[in-house]
């Protein structure tokens, strides 16, 4: 899927970033097109969580350029990082909600940050970004009285609350029940169409994922192993692409980490074991 830069909120080009000698991201190139659902997937520790952090600033790449609707995030200074970060809505894996706050204070916490509107306006604001999750009714319950789904349900509520062009979801779907998983995945997809969101999200759920995305990458050592429409991507012929996909066990990515023998290991000869020429196959 080819994307221009007019047709894109968020574009890394040739980025590269890393922790030390451990490279995460090498010299990658991707685009966010505005107005659809991004899935970013592979396995873990793919860099997956490391794009969302940096496209909000909290990590800066080694090299390259990360650009969120034309500017540079990696050369802002706090005052036009803080001025980006306010058009970007972030929901974390689980919520991150504030537990001494109830739900109502919790999706009201960015507006009275953020702006100057009087309480009355925010209660509105709020009210209504709770309706859209389907959790008005739960405004003064506290984070300890609700379900991991209603949990998630309440940090979008106040990911929207300053109506973002950008939402950020890192991992959505993890832990959850299949109804919430369904109702998290539905309000993804139709938060993105009424309000005209542009979301990217981190996801292993592969049914979920497929069902509402728009355009799907998917990492692999440090690098882009394929992207495309849900359909495209299951169609990849990449091994990697095709074992992460088809849910194997084995593939280019090894059921067993690399070390010893089994023979090094047990003192075994080759023939006392058999199969065992392979490094690292199971006794």
């Amino acid at each position: 899927m080819s994307v221009t830069s007019s047709e894109s909120l968020v574009e890394l080009r040739h980025l590269t970033f890393g922790y030390g000698d451990r490279v995460i991201l090498d010299d990658i190139s991707l685009s966010v097109p505005r107005g659809k659902v991004t899935a970013l997937m592979g396995a873990s520790g793919g860099g997956k969580t490391t794009i969302l952090r940096l496209i909000g600033g909290q990590s800066r790449a080694q090299a390259g350029q990360l650009l969120f609707d034309g500017q540079d995030v990696t050369v802002m200074d706090q005052t036009r990082l803080y001025a980006a970060r306010r058009r970007m809505g972030m929901l974390f894996q689980f919520g991150a909600l504030f537990a001494d706050m109830s739900v109502f204070d919790n999706v009201a916490f960015p507006l009275r940050e953020h702006t100057d509107l009087s309480e009355t306006l925010i209660r509105d604001v709020v009210l209504m970004k709770l309706n859209a999750v389907g959790l008005r009714g739960a405004r003064d319950l506290m984070p300890s009285e609700v379900s991991g789904g209603m949990a998630r349900r309440i940090a979008l509520a106040r990911a929207i609350a300053l109506d973002p062009e950008l939402v950020m979801y890192d991992e959505p779907f993890s832990g959850l029940d299949p109804i919430s998983l369904g109702t998290s995945a539905r309000l993804i997809r139709q938060l993105n169409d009424s309000m005209g969101l542009t979301s990217i999200f981190v996801s292993h759920e592969l049914e979920q994922t497929f069902s509402i995305a728009d355009h799907v990458i998917i990492l692999a050592n440090g690098k882009i192993a394929t992207e495309g429409t849900p359909e495209q991507v299951r169609q990849s012929t990449d091994p990697l692409v095709y074992q992460y996909v088809n849910a194997l066990s084995d593939g280019p990515v090894r059921f067993h980490y690399p070390g010893p023998s089994v023979e090094e290991d047990f003192g075994l000869g080759t023939a006392a074991v058999p199969g065992s020429q392979q490094r690292g196959v199971a006794l």
